[in-house]
């Protein structure tokens, strides 16, 4: 198995040092790393080159903004040097420390697309106690009616839908581009992550959520727009804030 990791990285170099950390600390360090800028103006470049990461670090550009142009550049970046299977997280995220091990583990079990868990980070300016809970309780919820969403039901899909994050999910390079990959699109049009889960779904069952692959992300858009117009936003865009790239 040669993984490789992807993150896709838009003006990150105020906290992309911390993810470069956590990726540095992981206990499988057996993997290559792919950090895709895609188009930043803060120096996110200069900081990933500076960092020293200590294995296989690529470094590619992506000027068609988007994070599913990004993530799709950073994909087939690792394809073509050779990797098997890919996992994804963002440049705002801290994934645990066996991150890397369990998703190797989701692979090996079967798994040709792996969903991993998400929570808050903690190490930001923190969300008071209630909003903390209230936004683990809304995401859990999100997934379960995910399943029920008109839109990700029919016949021609194979299995039930999986909320799969962006910032943590793992798939096999076979199916990835046999799905068609991310669609090179901006967040503001297209959930990337929510229509390659929806393109597999059409193609094999092999797919499933792994609660032991954890990720902690950013929750600066709860703190930008709060818990309801965040939620609306990840539901179908029903929330459309002027500014989308929260800094």
């Amino acid at each position: 198995m040669r993984l490789w990791v992807v993150v896709p990285a838009y003006n990150e170099a105020p906290g992309i040092t911390a993810t470069l950390r956590a990726l540095a600390a992981q206990t499988d360090r057996d993997f290559s790393l792919v950090i895709v800028d895609n188009d930043s103006t803060d120096g996110t470049p200069d900081v990933v080159r500076s960092f020293g990461f200590p294995g296989d670090l690529h470094l590619v550009h992506e000027t068609r903004k988007g994070t599913g142009a990004a993530a799709d550049t950073g994909m087939r970046h690792a394809i073509a040097h050779g990797a098997t299977h890919l996992a994804r997280t963002d440049a705002d995220c801290l994934p645990a420390p066996d991150w890397t091990a369990r998703v190797r583990a989701g692979f090996d079990a079967g798994l040709e697309l792996i969903a991993g868990r998400l929570r808050p980070r903690t190490d930001e300016a923190p969300l008071p106690p209630l909003r903390r809970a209230a936004l683990v309780s809304a995401t859990e919820v999100a997934a379960l009616f995910g399943r029920f969403r008109p839109g990700n039901r029919g016949p021609e899909y194979l299995g039930p839908y999986v909320m799969a994050p962006g910032c943590n999910m793992a798939i096999t390079a076979e199916l990835y581009e046999r799905a068609g990959g991310f669609p090179r699109t901006a967040i503001e049009e297209v959930h990337e992550d929510r229509a390659l889960v929806n393109a597999v779904r059409r193609l094999t069952t092999a797919y499933g959520t792994r609660r032991d692959v954890k990720v902690a992300g950013s929750a600066r858009r709860v703190r930008a727009w709060g818990l309801r117009r965040t939620l609306g936003w990840y539901a179908d865009h029903r929330y459309r804030p002027e500014v989308v790239d929260i800094r």
